[in-house]
């Protein structure tokens, strides 16, 4: 089960920038369970939601 903080970071990925900044935590929990994906570090580019991720987001707000 998500944390209320690694919902809320799922959504705020869905629109996300090379600029922002998300709590490493949060994002390895999403990245394991296979809702976003992490880019090299270096390669500054934000994650990004996975197939699984938008599928959630669209069960529980109707975003796609």
């Amino acid at each position: 089960m998500l944390s209320p903080h690694e919902f809320a970071t799922l959504m705020l990925i869905k629109d996300a920038t090379p600029q922002s900044d998300f709590d490493q935590a949060d994002l390895i929990a999403l990245a394991d369970r296979e809702f976003i994906t992490i880019g090299r570090a270096q390669a500054s580019m934000p994650p990004r939601l996975t197939d699984r991720g938008h599928a959630l987001l669209a069960r529980l707000n109707g975003v796609q």
